[in-house]
């Protein structure tokens, strides 16, 4: 048995599909389990994973539709199952995966969007569920896909080397932070894609946070982000200025995610880094403006969701649409009035 699991949308829906890979591969091990990948990080994390044969990695946005077509027809007909992640409601996913040509072809049935998005051309489909989860419809996915009832929600997967490990201790030692030392960790970043970055609490309030961290609590406040984030970190640094905050610019995200692992409280917006510290085991304090947070919440692990609970919460449901707020008093409230009195009361609970 061949089995595809189509994994295109991003680093925090990759991990919160590895609970369902754990499953597949505990019960069908003699499968062949590969992963088709779009972004580097997506493909880090899974090149770890030893629940997969193999992992390809195609830029599908760099590299153009006649590339692409090329690039599917080597895989056509090679598979027996396939899986669209989800969520993945985009008609490009769809097409992949029809043109991919498993007999059995594994989606979700969206609430929203799903016919004008080809839908239909996955053949096992389970309904869509505001109130479940990602990690649980990705199971859901699977049991329908294999025909075998899954009885456990495993956690999220993230293998870390024991030399990346070994490289992290190093940086703390280089750093002079101790093993005794409270150690917070700052994601003040999230995807921009499609208005996305309206989910973002302001820099301003993560730079008190940490001045105030720092003041009560003498932490030490490390802050993380890819490097399309270098700008916003530096920024949220030079705003706290103290020298007990490190900016973090590791250069992949297995180290980063090594050095993260040492922090005692994370603290994040609705991003891929909630999903990466939740796979670390770590205590997170998520920041939620608009998205359901139903659908993401930090999957097994401690946490606090903040999150002011307006009258027109939530109102972003996955959808290819553009992230919007159709408040007339303050456009996007939910996450412009989130004070950092609300985010520090929920992280010293953590200390």
């Amino acid at each position: 048995m061949k089995i595809l699991v189509i994994a295109l949308s991003g680093i925090g829906d990759a991990l919160m599909f590895t609970p369902a890979l754990r499953l597949l591969r505990n019960n069908l091990p003699k499968a062949e389990i590969d992963a088709l990948v779009m972004h580097g990080g997506t493909r880090e994390i899974y090149s770890s994973n030893p629940n997969l044969n193999k992992v390809i990695h195609f830029n599908f946005l760099e590299e153009g539709a006649f590339k692409s077509i090329k690039f599917l027809l080597h895989l056509r007909k090679k598979y027996d199952f396939s899986i669209n992640v989800y969520p993945s409601n985009r008609k490009e996913y769809n097409l992949i995966n029809f043109f991919i040509g498993a007999k059995k072809r594994a989606g979700i049935v969206y609430l929203r969007k799903d016919r004008s998005n080809l839908g239909f051309l996955n053949n096992i489909r389970v309904l869509e569920n505001d109130d479940v989860h990602n990690v649980q419809s990705n199971i859901k996915l699977c049991e329908a896909l294999i025909g075998i009832k899954l009885n456990e929600e495993p956690p999220l997967a993230f293998h870390i080397s024991d030399e990346e490990k070994d490289k992290a201790r190093k940086y703390f030692s280089e750093a002079g932070i101790t093993s005794d030392e409270l150690v917070i960790g700052f994601h003040p970043g999230c995807a921009i894609l499609k208005n996305h970055i309206k989910r973002r609490w302001e820099p301003e309030k993560f730079a008190e946070l940490g001045k105030k961290l720092i003041e009560k609590h003498s932490a030490k406040i490390l802050i993380f982000g890819g490097p399309e984030e270098k700008e916003l970190k530096n920024k949220i640094g030079s705003l706290i200025n103290s020298d007990r905050v490190n900016v973090i610019n590791a250069g992949s995200l297995i180290k980063s995610a090594a050095i993260m692992k040492r922090c005692n409280v994370f603290v994040t917006n609705d991003s891929s880094q909630m999903h990466v510290a939740a796979a670390l085991g770590l205590r997170v304090v998520a920041i939620i403006g608009p998205t359901n947070y139903k659908y993401i919440y930090p999957w097994k692990t401690e946490h606090k969701i903040v999150s002011l609970n307006l009258d027109c919460y939530p109102c972003f449901f996955y959808s290819p649409k553009p992230l919007i707020c159709n408040r007339t008093d303050l456009r996007f409230k939910c996450i412009k009035e989130l004070t950092v009195d609300m985010v520090y009361a929920s992280t010293v609970k953590y200390i």
